[in-house]
């Protein structure tokens, strides 16, 4: 039996999540859960799983919940997080909170000795070489939920390290893969959230659509697997089935498949190294698809380029790409700003920083770098608005 904390229960990742759980209750129990603001999901949570510990945002919500559910330990912000992550009778923790949010409560689950099954990149573009240091001195598993790290862990068990020649993501290409550079300037917010094969929140659809979110998965894929940045390459996969490819020196390519469902790499993630039978539909390779693959167009999406600059350039300069573009997909979503703008502000931020980037030392310093260009971001969203 694994126990498990679940950080952001009710977002895509944690109800998939708990999916698993539900069809596993053998094998996986959920200990302890963590939410923000959507409490009538997390009450559905509780009442079905009897987790021991309960997080939410705030303190008012959880003093509450206390008097709804006696039987609960209800606690609440980043030390709830914490508390969450950190319980004495967790041993996998799924990080599955969005954005830079997760970075702490994740750091200090590794310290805590508690294996992660990690869903939340923004850990490791923040501060990966911190996060993977610490997980080495710690003795704990980073096991990859995202689809692509996932692939790629199952590939990587079929040959040795040595027999590597490179790593390649596939992408969906999200919504706007065929249309123009000019009428991609036009789009909406609902343009942007409708993607072809994945459901997923809002953040993360927008950074699909901008593929940010292959971007941000190059610099983890760099940090996860110890490859160095130009061995790691993208292409367009429209289908989503193949959800990534090892490429052995001796020319052999070795792909996983499966539907688009988050269940089966959190399963493989949380059995890991075991193989448990699904009860989720598997892919029917007779019914499905064509299966067609192409090379990303820089001119479509220019986040791609900022992934690599930010791997080349190191020190803050990831932290300060997650923080930009965390406030640009932000800005768009609240239709302060346009589409293209999400980039063209993070690569100014990034720009800026560079004359005055440092070496990485810290976590402390990678969230500050992280929450400046927030703000910096936030300093040129004037600017947008009176273009737009």
């Amino acid at each position: 039996m694994k126990r498990l904390a679940i950080l952001g229960s009710t977002g895509s990742i944690g109800t998939s999540t708990l999916s698993v759980v539900e069809s596993f209750p053998d094998r996986f129990e959920a200990v302890a859960l963590a939410a923000g603001h959507n409490l009538d999901i997390l009450r559905e949570q509780v009442r079905k799983f009897h987790p021991a510990l309960v997080s939410v945002a705030e303190a008012e919500d959880a003093r509450a919940l206390a008097n709804e559910f006696p039987g609960v330990r209800w606690v609440h912000g980043i030390q709830g997080l914490i508390e969450a992550a950190c319980h004495p009778s967790v041993d996998v923790v799924v990080g599955a909170v969005v954005g830079s949010a997760g970075l702490i409560p994740t750091l200090e689950a590794i310290r805590a000795g508690k294996d992660i099954a990690l869903a939340n990149k923004e850990t490791l573009v923040v501060a990966g070489d911190l996060v993977i240091a610490a997980a080495r001195e710690h003795g704990v598993q980073l096991l990859p939920v995202d689809s692509e790290h996932n692939a790629i862990h199952q590939a990587l068990r079929v040959g040795p390290p040595s027999g590597v020649k490179r790593l390649i993501l596939t992408a969906s290409g999200g919504p706007f893969r065929t249309w123009s550079p000019e009428r991609i300037r036009s789009a909406t917010v609902e343009d942007a959230l409708a993607h072809p094969t994945w459901k997923m929140g809002p953040k993360i659809t927008i950074d699909s659509a901008t593929m940010m979110n292959k971007a941000l998965e190059v610099i983890e894929a760099h940090h996860l697997f110890g490859m160095p940045p130009e061995r790691i390459s993208v292409l367009i996969h429209p289908q989503s089935l193949v959800h990534s490819f090892v490429e052995y020196i001796d020319g052999t390519l070795i792909a996983q498949l499966s539907i688009n469902d988050m269940r089966f790499p959190i399963l493989y993630a949380l059995a890991y190294p075991d193989r448990l039978p699904t009860p989720f539909t598997p892919l029917d390779l007779a019914s499905a698809a064509d299966l067609s693959f192409e090379e990303p167009d820089p001119a479509r999406f220019p986040a791609l380029d900022l992934a690599r600059t930010a791997l080349d350039e190191g020190g803050e300069i990831p932290a300060v790409l997650n923080g930009a573009n965390e406030a640009a997909v932000a800005a768009f979503l609240g239709r302060r700003i346009s589409f293209p703008a999400i980039t063209e502000i993070t690569a100014q931020v990034i720009d800026r920083w560079i004359p005055k980037n440092r070496p990485l030392e810290s976590v402390e310093q990678a969230l500050a770098a992280d929450q400046a260009a927030r703000a910096a971001a936030s300093d040129l969203f004037a600017k947008y608005e009176a273009l737009s």
